[in-house]
């Protein structure tokens, strides 16, 4: 998968890319999949309405990241926590919010089980609005597509560079990448893609980073 699907179509970033060899997809997908099934390059699915995205678009958007270990990332939509696990194995510091409570725990659970010690904190809440108590952040990637980009996630972006990876668009979406220096914004849109709407919840204030309810209802 490496080979083909990463370095194959242009993926370069050598801390990306060992990234992937030390996390195992099989671990993220519904038990069941067999290994050719979970290191194809499509998306599959995971329950509840969401899918974990093909391998070759996870590392994509975490290159258009650019980070580097240390950097503070916010990561809007768990899902089954592959990426998340991604961006944990580069050294990144990692704050990840998730609507739906049952695959944040499942999620937490499987980027627990792979690395023990990432430096991860787990937050069920709608991340619409990101996460404003851990802001800035460095790098920002959403795994759902919004309508618009939320101006909110671009508020809690870094003024020296801070980076949103995020698909957006109803009808026809695209990948958009952007850049904040200062007060200042730079947006280019790069790939057409196809994800699944950004989930938003009905009130509720989430859950705090270390997975106790404060009351949440899924």
């Amino acid at each position: 998968m490496v080979r083909n699907d990463l370095e194959g179509q242009g993926i370069k970033d050598r801390g990306v890319l060992d990234a992937f060899m030390r996390v195992p997809r099989e671990a993220f997908v519904p038990e069941g999949t067999g290994l050719r099934e979970a290191y194809g390059d499509h998306p599959c699915p995971i329950g509840c309405g969401q899918t974990v995205s093909q391998p070759f678009i996870v590392a994509y958007m975490i290159q258009m990241l650019g980070c580097v270990p240390g950097d503070n990332v916010l990561e809007v939509g768990t899902g089954s926590g592959y990426q998340t696990a991604i961006l944990a194995a580069m050294g990144l510091k990692v704050v990840t919010v998730e609507v739906i409570t049952r695959l944040a725990a499942r999620a937490r659970g499987a980027v627990l089980g792979i690395l023990p010690h990432a430096d991860v904190s787990f937050i069920v809440a709608d991340g619409y609005q990101g996460w404003r108590p851990a802001a800035p952040y460095r790098g920002i990637i959403v795994s759902a597509a919004p309508v618009s980009i939320p101006g909110e996630l671009e508020s809690q972006l870094s003024p020296v560079g801070g980076r949103l990876v995020i698909p957006a668009g109803e009808w026809s979406q695209s990948l958009f990448l952007v850049e904040r220096v200062g007060d200042e914004l730079t947006v280019r849109r790069s790939l057409p893609v196809r994800f699944v709407p950004l989930v938003r919840r009905r009130g509720g204030s989430g859950d705090d980073p270390n997975g106790r309810p404060r009351g949440d209802t899924e």
